[in-house]
């Protein structure tokens, strides 16, 4: 199975198709220990920022609060929730099979209970009187339904990849619903915790027709049922008192899209915002400074990259590659680009998302990986031996956020210093996302900045992108042994046996730099002082993190 593709605006994780649009997507930064959650600290970075899991616990309910988000969604219909906007939002709608909670870890979710009878049987036993916000009552009717809908091909779903190995999906009791693979995957158990997972009311979506996501309700079962769409300005999300789980403390959310960074920052110092997830790194020592609340960091799952687009030309010799890597000022990037709020790395993968092998195993993740500290001369050398000296190759650079403009430039500056001729493509922020969606937007672009986080907590998320075919596989990269490895990975169901595989893709993927590793990149989050609750992970995404946020006092 490939990953899902990526979801896009200033991270990009890979769902579209991420899922149907694009972009995607740190970690325990503690030298090979052994991982339950988010590490503690930060290390290796030129801040000072501690990494929490989440913020303290609300002492009461609240009337309402507002959140700013950098975007509009285009949609709410879970089958194209790909990206930041509408994942941050969607879930507190909209619940999972399962659920990925704060620490990162599964559990059971509209799913009492999953189970594995044999490699290619996955059974799910539903809670009882699970109710819809329209009303009606969740049965294995409406998750068989829910399923089909991201399986039809007529629905170019963003996670169609993630059921690739699915045969079928039956209704075996009138609470249980049955999937049967056709082969061992050791991820589709895991994506069940995502938007893949969503189960909406049958009856709703149906009623609903091609307005579903865009009009109306969702009729979903979650804490917070959709209220107002005010286009152009906000949502509105109401609580949801017939919530089969813990009752919301807020009886209303507001989402205020706020495209202008400033505009988010100031919305939050003057409290016309109560807070937010990815706040600007330019803004990080004014919200800290302010008095006006608390910016956390968790862990992302997240690391910023050089994506190599196209392999047809110079960047096709491997030598370029490790080149552009040695004279990349990494520690430079973190400083000026995520404000110190970050760890150079010279892994694709986070170390978070190893937390459950081995401590051999990730030793064997991490060991021998390219080095992150800067040599110019043995650059210089490799270019020279690639007979790339002055070759002329084009990275692309959007104002959309300082990970994206400053690491083009860095990589500019990067092949300026080796004798390579690097230039910027600037594109605007709303067409970014395309650089995922649409060969042509990649026409003439050789590299793009793209920062990608994990939607589980498995590192195969990122490295079967390299799999011939994959959806983020612009370059076209190939390699049988790869493929083999990738398909190895994703049969075994053993944690420990199946990043023992990974480890010798990570070390694949290294080695050919098929993208270059940068830093990894925290999650971070600003609350107002009256507010508090809400989880600083990237498990945002799909978790209903809003239910848990209320009155700090």
């Amino acid at each position: 199975m490939t990953a899902p593709p990526p979801r896009t605006s200033r991270r990009k994780r890979v769902p579209t198709g991420r899922r149907t649009a694009a972009t995607a997507v740190l970690s325990c930064v503690a030298l090979l220990a052994a991982c339950s959650g988010p590490p503690k600290s930060g290390a290796g970075a030129s801040a000072d920022f501690t990494l929490s899991r989440q913020t303290p616990r609300a002492k009461g309910d609240i009337d309402s609060f507002t959140w700013a988000t950098y975007a509009e969604p285009p949609t709410l219909d879970y089958t194209v929730a790909f990206d930041y906007p509408q994942n941050t939002i969607l879930s507190n709608v909209c619940e999972s099979l399962m659920r990925w909670t704060p620490a990162l870890k599964t559990e059971p979710g509209l799913a009492r209970k999953a189970t594995n009878p044999d490699p290619t049987t996955w059974v799910y036993d539903l809670r009882p009187n699970v109710r819809f916000h329209n009303g009606g009552v969740m049965t294995a009717d409406d998750v068989v339904f829910s399923l089909d809908r991201q399986r039809d091909p007529h629905n170019a779903a963003a996670w169609a990849q993630v059921f690739n190995n699915v045969a079928s999906v039956t209704k075996t009791g009138p609470l249980q619903v049955t999937v049967e693979l056709k082969r061992p995957d050791s991820q589709f158990p895991q994506y069940m915790a995502t938007a893949a997972g969503v189960v909406a009311s049958k009856a709703g979506v149906e009623a609903a027709g091609r307005n579903y996501g865009t009009s109306g309700g969702l009729d979903c079962t979650g804490p917070f049922e959709l209220g107002a769409w005010n286009k152009g300005e906000s949502i509105e999300l109401d609580r949801f008192d017939g919530y089969w789980g813990t009752r919301a403390k807020s009886g209303k959310v507001v989402f205020r899209f706020l495209t202008d960074p400033s505009a988010r920052t100031n919305a939050m110092l003057s409290g016309e915002a109560d807070g937010g997830y990815l706040i600007p790194t330019e803004s990080y020592d004014r919200l800290r400074a302010s008095g006006v609340g608390t910016l956390y960091f968790g862990e992302g799952l997240s690391t910023v990259n050089v994506d190599i687009a196209d392999m047809k030309g110079p960047l096709g010799d491997v030598r370029v590659r490790r080149a552009l890597s040695l004279a990349l000022d990494r520690t430079g990037f973190v400083t000026s680009a995520l404000a110190g709020v970050g760890t150079v790395t010279g892994s694709l993968t986070t170390r978070a998302a190893w937390a459950g092998g081995s401590e051999q195993t990730r030793k064997a993740a991490f060991d021998g990986l390219p080095p992150t500290a800067a040599d110019m001369k043995k650059a210089k050398a490799l270019i020279k031996q690639a007979g790339a000296t002055g070759k002329t190759l084009t990275v692309a650079t959007s104002s959309i956020g300082q990970d994206v403009s400053v690491l083009a430039t860095a990589v500019q500056a990067a092949g300026a210093r080796i004798g390579l001729d690097i230039r910027l493509r600037t594109i605007a922020p709303n067409a970014f996302t395309a650089l995922f969606t649409d060969p042509k937007a990649r026409e003439g672009i050789d590299m793009f900045p793209l920062t990608y986080y994990d939607s589980i907590t498995d590192p195969l998320d990122l490295l079967s992108n390299f799999k011939t075919g994959a959806y983020l596989n612009f370059a076209g990269y190939s390699d049988k042994r790869y493929d083999e490895l990738v398909g190895r990975a994703t049969a075994a169901y053993d944690r420990n046996q199946r990043m023992t595989i990974e480890a010798q893709l990570q070390k694949r993927a290294a080695d050919q730099l098929l993208w270059i590793p940068v830093a990894e990149w925290p999650t971070s989050v600003f609350l107002n002082k009256r507010i508090t609750g809400a989880p600083t992970t990237i498990s945002y995404m799909y978790y209903p993190w809003a239910a848990d946020v209320g009155a700090a006092q």
